[in-house]
């Protein structure tokens, strides 16, 4: 991991509160699991690929911690805070290595084993793989929304 400068911490802290607030608009919860599906993922891979895997790693993390809190599911918080984080990392240290669609697929691997294994713990192991299809779903609409936004967002931002 490389050292932050403090413009990037700025970037990373701001990226980190736009990505926990549009989840936090959009929240679709998913009754068997006693969760729910956001648009977190997408926002972790696009900062994955503007700031590598240190801003992937801190941003998946932080935001996956603070939706849960803020959403009032602390029980998942730690977990979120592991998972989001390694799957952002994955990604954008994939992505830095030429390997974007690797990184995509090993990311979400991260995801959806990270919440089955969450959700089996701590609901059994049929929520566990319940929990897959809405999980699988999430990373393919953060994918789509990945590969979208830097063409509408990157000649509009200035970092």
């Amino acid at each position: 991991m490389h050292t932050l400068k403090t413009k990037e911490l700025v970037y990373l802290a701001i990226m980190t509160a736009v990505i926990v607030a549009l989840s936090l608009l959009i929240i679709i919860p998913i009754p068997a699991t006693h969760g729910f599906v956001t648009i977190c993922d997408g926002g972790i891979y696009f900062v994955g690929m503007l700031f590598g895997p240190t801003g992937g790693l801190l941003v998946g993390g932080l935001s996956g911690l603070l939706i849960d809190i803020l959403s009032g599911s602390a029980n998942w918080a730690l977990f979120s805070l592991i998972i989001h984080g390694l799957q952002g990392y994955v990604f954008a240290k994939l992505m830095q290595a030429s390997h974007k669609w690797l990184g995509y697929l090993l990311a979400a691997f991260v995801m959806l084993g990270g919440y089955a294994l969450a959700t089996g713990l701590m609901f059994g192991s049929v929520a566990g793989l319940a929990s897959l299809p809405s999980n699988l779903m999430q990373v393919i609409f953060a994918t789509i929304l990945a590969e979208l936004l830097p063409h509408y967002l990157l000649p509009k931002i200035h970092l």
